[in-house]
């Protein structure tokens, strides 16, 4: 299959709205679209035409440049079958276990409940990259708005599983402030400690602490760690608890961090 090439779109205060373009069918796919106009203008810039809007979830900063950029682009919206009432100007629904295709390059979609009851991801395996929205976050997660620990431990345990060499692409920078929290619960990860020092200076250079990769985030990121003794005990849990448990704890805990 072919592979993509990814553009990466920051707005707004902290999220970022990728482009996912096919160069042998021209076929792109802007995805969680925040705003219209910085992709308006992105297309314009790299010459491409829009002819897919993919939303991992229906929150506002994800889907709030939907019904421009179609209007605007003839573009067809794809969300979650699950949630297609609430993905404005869907066309297409998708689902678990569907694949989707952009041209000729293939994506898996994975529901991934937890931040909402309808999130879904967007993998392409050929070209290592997973479009993961509000789920996973570099050293981080999203919120659980509408699901449960057990279902979002279950969502990210999935991602997980994908190949290490994975790129991570979510929706927020978010990073250096997950470390500060990370750096509570291993003290002494030396592939945490190291990611923190390296989000660091990408900032210190105005620079995105994102796409990290699945190997980086499985050595470093707390929230992916749940069935570790070592975060278990740090957040008062037996070595050996139920890694929901342990998962819920720590989500707890950022929440009022």
């Amino acid at each position: 299959m072919a592979q993509i090439v990814v553009h990466q779109i920051p707005v707004l205060s902290d999220n970022y709205v990728y482009l996912a373009h096919e160069p042998e069918s021209g076929a792109t796919a802007v995805i969680d679209p925040a705003l219209a106009e910085p992709v308006l203008a992105a297309l314009a810039e790299k010459g491409w035409r829009l002819t897919h809007i993919l939303n991992t979830h229906h929150h506002g900063d994800h889907t709030g440049g939907n019904l421009e950029l179609k209007a605007a682009t003839g573009a067809q919206v794809v969300g979650a079958r699950k949630d297609s009432q609430r993905i404005p100007g869907i066309d297409g629904e998708v689902g678990d276990g569907d694949t989707f295709l952009l041209g000729h390059a293939a994506a898996m979609v994975f529901e991934t409940p937890g931040h909402t009851s309808g999130h879904i991801a967007f993998w392409f395996p050929d070209s290592h990259a997973l479009f993961c929205g509000d789920t996973l976050f570099s050293l981080g997660c999203g919120r659980m708005f509408e699901g449960t620990a057990p279902q979002m431990w279950a969502s990210l345990a999935r991602l997980r599983d994908l190949p290490g060499e994975t790129l991570v692409y979510c929706a927020h920078e978010y990073t250096a402030a997950n470390g500060r929290f990370a750096r509570l619960v291993e003290r002494d990860n030396p592939a945490m400690l190291a990611r923190i020092e390296a989000v660091a200076a990408l900032r210190a250079q105005g620079r995105p602490t994102v796409p990290t990769t699945l190997t980086q985030e499985k050595a470093a990121n707390p929230f992916l760690r749940a069935d570790v003794p070592a975060v278990a005990r740090a957040v008062g849990l037996a070595p050996g608890a139920d890694p929901s448990h342990v998962f819920g704890e720590l989500r707890r805990r950022k929440d009022v961090f």
